[in-house]
């Protein structure tokens, strides 16, 4: 009863789509402050069943110690994108309170639901910890981009925060998990966290999970082995190079991308770290937009119109 109490007061929003005259359709929506989510009426082709929400934070960010927890849910054959329209900043901490954003969502039989938000920016001595939870049947698709930046550059800023841990866990009907992951950066457990992620600028997570997705499985896992293959065969341009303390030269990449299956066959994890700001999406998909990702994703029809 308590815990059931404690989400109430955290709960700041919430969402359910269902199907409404054969149509993806909005059918209950509730925030409250710092939570705004906005509903466009039209994004992209009308020939897509989609529902877009954006979500905002009053303020322009979550400031230290706010507890925020959104419910999300997506009915049979429904298709919904979450994303934002700037990155999510997390203000210094004031003491050692930490701000935490819980996220939880159930997707249908043949739903789609995409978590595709700009990066988290943690701004110096900030402390932030993220959960998301998803609850899928055996046919359900999600796509979740979880992903951070180094911070402010135009402050000097470098992984220079305390805290930053982000979970994502999926779990079947039968509460069978599926996917558990967690990434950690704490200052105090590791030591300087510039000194463990070096040059590198990005660190993102992709997951594309469900029969609805395998053809872009397939062409991300491609586009990964020729990118690394690339790198390797022909280190002088793609590869940064640095003296050691011995005074040998090492050569790092400036992107590095791994992939990999899990689950059964129907699903991908895709893992980058890069040295350059890459915004808007070209961090997923390199060259695409947001909104051709996500017709890439709902229509293979449109394959031949991405460049990748």
């Amino acid at each position: 009863m308590g815990n059931e109490q404690e989400d109430k007061e955290m709960e700041m929003g919430s969402i359910v789509v269902e199907k409404v005259g054969g149509r993806s359709s909005v059918v209950h929506c509730f925030s409250r402050y710092p939570v705004k989510f906005i509903i466009p009426k039209k994004v992209g082709s009308s020939r897509t069943d989609v529902v877009w929400v954006y979500a905002l934070n009053y303020g322009g960010g979550i400031v230290s110690g706010d507890q925020i927890l959104c419910k999300f849910s997506v009915g049979d054959c429904c298709t919904m994108v979450l994303t934002t329209q700037g990155s999510t900043k997390v203000y210094k901490s004031v003491g050692s309170k930490c701000s935490k954003q819980l996220l939880e969502a159930r997707v249908g039989s043949n739903a789609l639901l995409a978590i595709i938000p700009d990066p988290v920016t943690c701004f110096s001595t900030a402390r932030y910890y993220q959960k998301q939870v998803f609850n899928v049947s055996s046919n359900s698709n999600l796509v979740i981009v979880d992903w951070i930046t180094s911070g402010r550059h135009e402050s000097g800023e470098k992984w220079d925060f305390d805290l930053y841990r982000s979970i994502n866990n999926i779990f079947l009907e039968d509460g069978e998990p599926l996917f558990l992951d967690t990434m950690s950066l704490e200052k105090e457990k590791i030591g300087c966290i510039h000194e463990l992620v070096q040059d590198y600028q990005v660190i993102a997570m992709i997951l594309l999970l469900g029969p609805k997705l395998q053809f872009v499985q397939n062409l991300v896992q491609d586009k990964v082995k020729g990118i690394m293959s690339e790198q390797l065969q022909h280190p002088s341009g793609a590869l940064s190079h640095k003296r050691n303390e011995a005074g040998y030269f090492i050569s790092k990449p400036s992107l590095m991308a791994s992939c990999s299956v899990f689950g059964t066959k129907i699903a991908v994890i895709l893992n980058l770290d890069g040295k350059v700001m890459i915004s808007n999406y070209n961090i997923i998909l390199w060259a695409s937009s947001r909104l051709e990702i996500m017709e890439l994703v709902l229509s293979s029809c449109l394959l031949r119109t991405i460049v990748f």
